[in-house]
């Protein structure tokens, strides 16, 4: 058992009762209330955190919705933050989908109604000339990761406004439970450009600036200010950019990733995780990456990200960036992105299928072609979905594409559950129990022809944490392509269906930290190999340990 942690404290009575850093509820020792003034602001048992745990478990057990356990959650670790993260990482397999998704998104829709209290940093842009003083009064402690939204693309709920909050603080409580970052480290902020959102303009109990968003080079420079105040203050700080509309996403990314430490969890991550989930799916069936054809339904960031990481790992078995792209097919709102298509973003240019590669195809919607047509006329072994579009997978597309493959890997991720593209179950009985499946939301088991299931979730959870306290821990200058996809091979090896063809394609989630150390490792080196950090390779295991700061409660001393 390690050494009890020793902690100087000056505050007293209540003031340390306020301080969720430091509160220990029922737990404060018998010395510790007479010496801090807490007799008799304390009921008199001094509780075990066994017995703080299980009195929670019931609690929460007993909360009615989700929603009313998200609420709970909150609120626990406003007020007792070691507490939380303690029972947290006991029940985190039942925790993680109130946390995160699905719940959040729910908790973004009713943000204004359930407001809890304060927690991080709302910046809106009629204060932008006050972002330096709100950030100098912050700086008094050390922050080592900001996880930044402006709301306009929530899971698959598009623009929520300031109910967008609710991703940071969620993002960076996962990077506490499995990347180790102490709390007090990390900073949510909502960067508030308005809504487009008319129900959320109308309702009267709106929290956030109740005008429609600023676009163009307002908006771009609202973003550039904030960046550059933001390493006034905190030179070192990874900053992790998170649900950005399409317009804007990899713009904001490219604008600042060479110059600030700074990733996007939604083109880079996702990517970085599904890529995982494909090379382990590809080794259960002895196949290479380079065998595959991919239909990619929604050309959007986390759609071209996806096709982006693909694209390296293909490269990376030696295969030309030309030869790489024509393996993918993405497939926008207006069909197949090819050589007619009538609006091409730049993201998308390098997927463009030109006019020899389809001259043979049957199509049925003349210019326009489908994702049907793409299953009938490429016969793509992968069919990955980040469309939000409920039910986009139809029978009749999986069945014909299980008819050319033997095992079909389907991966429906979009979120929440009601904007999945087909579900678990419907995948299994449209191709015989044959196919192998992730997706963006959790699912129970299922069960097939006597066979039960477990459904594995292609959450970004397994990649962030590590990459963040990997680029931490090396002092990196950047992200780079490299260290992501070697997040991406880290996380694939240890896959359980490379022990078991029948086991899930990703890891328990009790298995999440240990797996986040050995990535942050990984990729602290792999920020050494890419020149983008000074660090010795050896000090990287020690520099990762010392980032992983573990919940539990200290001995305190009068300081």
């Amino acid at each position: 058992m390690s050494k009890q942690q020793v902690v100087r404290v000056t505050c007293k009575g209540r003031d340390l009762l306020r301080d969720p850093l430091l509160n220990k509820g029922t737990a404060f020792t018998e010395k510790e209330r007479k010496v801090f003034g807490l007799n008799g602001l304390l009921p008199p048992h001094v509780s075990t955190l066994e017995e703080q745990i299980q009195r929670l478990y019931e609690n929460f057990r007993n909360k009615r919705t989700a929603l009313d356990q998200y609420k709970f959650l909150l609120e626990l670790m406003g007020r007792n933050c070691l507490l939380f993260y303690q029972f947290v990482e006991r029940y985190v397999a039942e925790m993680i989908p109130i946390l995160y998704t699905p719940t959040v998104g729910h908790a973004a829709l009713e943000y204004s109604q359930l407001y809890v209290q304060p927690r991080g940093l709302y910046l809106s842009y009629p204060m932008r000339d006050q972002l330096g003083k709100i950030l100098q009064e912050y700086s008094a402690q050390e922050v080592q990761v900001i996880v930044a939204t402006d709301g306009e693309r929530i899971l698959g709920l598009g623009d929520q406004g300031i109910g967008g909050m609710t991703i940071p603080i969620g993002k960076l409580s996962l990077y506490t439970l499995f990347g180790g970052i102490h709390p007090a480290k990390t900073l949510p902020i909502f960067l508030d450009v308005g809504t487009n959102n008319p129900s959320l303009l109308s309702n009267k109990l709106y929290l956030g600036w109740r005008h429609e968003r600023i676009v163009g080079k307002e908006y771009d420079r609202f973003i550039d200010q904030f960046v550059e105040t933001v390493h006034q203050y905190f030179p070192k700080v990874l900053i992790q950019w998170e649900d950005f509309g399409k317009d804007n996403a990899r713009r904001v990314l490219n604008s600042h990733r060479a110059r600030h430490l700074s990733f996007n969890d939604d083109i880079q991550g996702t990517a970085a995780v599904t890529l995982a989930g494909v090379l382990a799916a590809l080794s259960e069936s002895k196949k290479k990456i380079t065998d595959q054809t991919i239909a990619i339904l929604g050309g959007g960031s986390a759609g071209t990200g996806i096709a982006d990481m693909f694209v390296s790992a293909m490269r990376k078995e030696g295969f030309s960036q030309e030869e790489s792209c024509r393996k993918i097919y993405l497939v926008n709102r207006e069909g197949l992105i090819h050589f007619n298509s009538k609006k091409i973003e730049e993201s998308q240019k390098e997927y463009v299928h030109p006019a020899g590669s389809l001259k043979d195809w049957k199509v049925t919607g003349g210019s326009a072609i489908s994702l049907w047509d793409i299953i009938v006329n490429a016969h793509p072994t992968i069919l990955i979905g980040v469309s939000g579009q409920g039910g986009a997978f139809t029978k009749q597309m999986i069945e014909e594409m299980a008819r050319h493959v033997r095992r079909p890997i389907i991966f429906p991720l979009s979120n929440p559950t009601a904007n999945t593209e087909c579900t678990p179950q419907e995948i299994l009985e449209w191709t015989c129990g044959r196919a192998i499946i992730a997706t963006g939301s959790p699912f129970f088991p299922v069960s097939y022809e006597g066979r039960a299931y477990t459904i594995s979730q292609c959450n970004n959870v397994y990649i962030f944490p590590g990459v963040g306290a990997g680029a931490l821990a090396a002092r990196a200058k950047e992200v780079t392509d490299s260290m992501l996809m070697t997040a991406s091979m880290t996380l694939a090896r240890h896959s359980p269906v490379l022990k078991n063809s029948a086991a899930p394609l990703f890891p328990p989630l009790e298995e999440v930290r240990s797996i986040s150390r050995e990535i942050a490792i990984a990729v602290g080196k792999q920020a050494i190999c890419d020149q983008v950090s000074s660090v010795k390779s050896g000090d990287i295991v020690k520099r990762v340990d010392q980032i992983m700061w573990k919940p539990h409660y200290p001995k305190f001393i009068k300081g």
